[in-house]
């Protein structure tokens, strides 16, 4: 059984809810991520923040991402898998929520995400052929 803790990236790390957008960006950009799990002040997860949603949802709407926070930008019920969870329960919560990243946590911390490109490490070519036909379907 391959589960979701030997298919993640190690080291995530947690944007809290309060930090700026310009700072989330910046942070990205020397983790070398496109995504952040954006927390609350007790370390739990409230969200996920992307590099689209700072350009779609603040940028060009016109906001200031100096004065926009991770926070504001949380949406939602927030997804995440438990380290000891099997692959096929990874892909059933990402293809069932239409999501490409996925926190994974292990006795409430945050260990690790999982992205299209951790599939693409681990999967045959037909797992990933069917994840991302679920993923990526509109309607």
């Amino acid at each position: 059984m391959t589960t979701a803790g030997e298919i993640m990236h190690r080291g995530a790390q947690w944007i809290p809810a309060t930090e700026t957008l310009d700072r989330a960006a910046q942070l990205m950009s020397e983790l070398n991520v496109g995504a952040l799990p954006i927390s609350d002040s007790e370390e739990r997860l409230c969200g996920i923040l992307t590099d689209r949603d700072i350009v779609v949802g603040c940028v060009a709407k016109g906001h200031d991402p100096s004065k926009t926070t991770a926070g504001d930008m949380a949406r939602g019920t927030p997804r995440w898998i438990d380290a000891g969870a099997d692959v096929s329960e990874v892909l059933e919560e990402m293809q069932s929520h239409q999501i490409r990243r996925l926190p994974v946590i292990s006795d409430k911390k945050l260990v690790g995400m999982i992205s299209e490109a951790d599939l693409a490490k681990h999967l045959s070519d037909e797992q990933i052929a069917g994840w991302a036909e679920k993923v990526y379907a509109r309607g």
